[in-house]
């Protein structure tokens, strides 16, 4: 059966299959995914430790599979400099940011809404510019308790499919991965951070949860940007999720 239409125990997989059959699990999703949506597959790069290591397994599919990175002008500089890195090396990673106004510490008084404009909308500008078709993330299950119920292939958004290709993976087989392949990660990990956001909204904890350190102090506390839960085909209708 095609990794693409599987019914396997999500959570039987996290725990069961080995590191070298997990990596295997994913670089098999993206070629299949690939050898289907071609050029309409495109990663989408958070530049944290998941997504690079998605776009390190990518390009281990095919040189010429796309990306877009998502920033804003809250980003750390260290992010902002990683980025940098990142694109001069990748040129085919295109970069998305919202220059709209917004009230001063928005982030504070309305993160939901602070994170749709500066994060959700560029998102859907970047899928309509690069006409995606498949877009792959680096979500995992194990990450935070908004995170379970995700499935390695989804279409939340009728027409656009979701790849989820590490969703079984464990915080620490991120970091092999990462450190057999030699794939360099922002400077901020070094530091004692676990998720990586902007900086008004992202602080170092001791919680089990890595998400834990996200937006503290308000309601959406641990929560999500509204990336992976809002809809992102423009113009279109209901909700999409």
């Amino acid at each position: 059966m095609s990794l693409l239409e599987n019914k396997d125990d999500l959570k039987t997989l996290v725990e069961t299959l080995n590191f070298k059959e997990k990596v295997e699990r994913s670089l098999g999703l993206i070629k299949e995914a690939f050898k289907i949506y071609g050029d309409g597959l495109v990663v989408a790069n958070s530049l944290g430790k998941d997504s690079v290591a998605v776009w390190d397994l990518a390009k281990k599919v095919s040189p010429k599979i796309r990306g877009f990175i998502i920033t804003t002008r809250f980003k750390p500089k260290e992010t902002v400099g990683f980025m940098n890195e990142m694109t001069a090396r990748y040129p085919e990673l295109n970069v998305y940011k919202s220059d709209v106004k917004i009230p001063d510490k928005l982030y504070e008084t309305d993160p939901d809404k602070c994170c749709d404009l500066l994060k959700v909308k560029p998102t859907r500008q970047a899928i309509e510019d690069m006409k995606v078709k498949c877009w792959v993330t680096g979500l995992r299950s194990t990450e935070g308790r908004t995170r379970t119920d995700f499935k390695e292939v989804e279409e939340r958004d009728k027409g656009l499919i979701k790849l989820n290709p590490i969703l079984i993976w464990k915080e620490r087989e991120v970091w092999q991965y990462l450190a057999l392949n030699g794939v360099k990660v922002n400077q901020l990990y070094g530091e004692g951070y676990r998720s990586l956001g902007c900086a008004p909204c992202t602080r170092i904890t001791n919680e089990e949860d890595e998400r834990a350190g996200r937006w503290i102090g308000t309601s959406k506390c641990g929560g999500e940007c509204g990336i992976h839960t809002r809809p992102l085909k423009i113009n279109q209708e209901g909700d999409g999720i």
